[in-house]
């Protein structure tokens, strides 16, 4: 099958590695043509330092090696989806399957990412989604771990599922692309809050209350915007959480430690160096939460940190003196 994974970050190369290895034509593209020419001429990527690319991998910056492609990966960061969909439009036909990796809401539309794809490139093709706890560092190592492949459309999903499945790659189906998507993006905002407690000195107890508590609220969030409450417990959901909170592999993660410890939010940003989707989600997330008035206390204080400046430390402080709640009474989760 020929396969195209566009965007060369870290994520990209990794899925892009997972076709090679399953006997795929792949190309990876970059928008950065010099980037392109080095990656080909090293054979390998600097995000994934030490990982070979197979000379099977054709790299390229010419949005011509679309032509023909049966799936299409978009491997972009999010605020770089809707560039990329109208940039590959053209090329796609009713017979290409298109997979968003990308994880995030798109800023004041509050859209997710297929539902951006779906909009470029006019509902020309199916579109579905791959996502759960895959860190590209990993994934490039072949270590195992599992995702979920998402779509309404049942032989789309499956047909993601034989793609990109293999003895390090587990995928399962799911036609609940909204909570799919939803919990991709949300735990970013949670996964950076986890970091400014590692940076604020807390440990081990406080992470596992603030991951518990931020699922019950991610879940109410999105079930109320048509996504499956089991879709939250599962690979999506929990299993993403977890590995994003925990590892110092997750860029929100790292910038949420150096916030913790003092530094301002950009300066955090700048110093991880690379793209930290939490900070863009936390913005989305506020503008849904009260939209459709649901209760968002955590991922609230992490947009007051991030967009209002408040400490986090006064933030602790909040969240702890909340008023006294019952967790089976009041609380809906799985």
């Amino acid at each position: 099958m020929k396969a195209v994974v566009l965007g060369s970050g870290g994520w990209g190369t990794a899925l892009a590695l997972v076709l090679c290895d399953n006997g795929h034509n792949v190309t990876l593209w970059s928008h950065n043509p010099a980037k392109a020419a080095r990656m080909q001429e090293t054979r390998e990527n600097p995000l994934l330092k030490g990982v070979p690319l197979p000379e099977a991998l054709r790299i390229t910056g010419d949005l011509d090696c679309l032509e023909g492609a049966e799936l299409v990966v978009c491997a972009s960061p999010s605020f770089a989806v809707r560039e990329t969909g109208k940039k590959a439009a053209p090329y796609l036909t009713p017979q290409t399957v298109l997979v968003t990796v990308s994880k995030g809401i798109e800023r004041d539309t509050n859209l997710r990412m297929s539902q951006i794809l779906q909009e470029t490139v006019q509902y020309k093709c199916k579109v579905a989604a791959l996502s759960g706890p895959s860190h590209a560092e990993e994934v490039g190592l072949r270590l195992p771990t599992g995702c979920v492949s998402a779509c309404p459309d049942r032989a789309a999903a499956r047909f993601v599922q034989d793609a990109f499945m293999n003895d390090c790659f587990r995928i399962y189906t799911s036609y609940d692309i909204i909570g799919v998507e939803l919990a991709a993006a949300l735990k970013n905002v949670i996964a950076l809050s986890c970091g400014i407690c590692s940076g604020l000195g807390f440990q081990d107890n406080t992470k596992a209350l603030l991951m518990t508590r931020a699922m019950a609220e991610i879940t109410r969030l999105g079930e109320q915007l048509g996504g499956t409450r089991r879709t939250f417990g599962g690979l999506a959901g929990m299993g993403d959480l977890i590995v994003t909170c925990t590892s110092m592999h997750s860029r929100n993660n790292r910038a949420g430690i150096l916030i913790g410890q003092g530094k301002g939010v950009k300066e955090a940003m700048e110093e991880v160096g690379a793209v930290v989707e939490g900070y863009y989600a936390a913005e989305s997330i506020h503008q849904l939460a009260e939209r459709e008035n649901i209760e968002m206390p955590i991922s609230h204080c992490a947009y007051e940190i991030l967009y209002q400046g408040k400490k986090p430390k006064d933030v602790v402080l909040e969240l702890m003196t909340r008023a006294k709640k019952d967790e089976l009474l009041e609380t809906t989760w799985l």
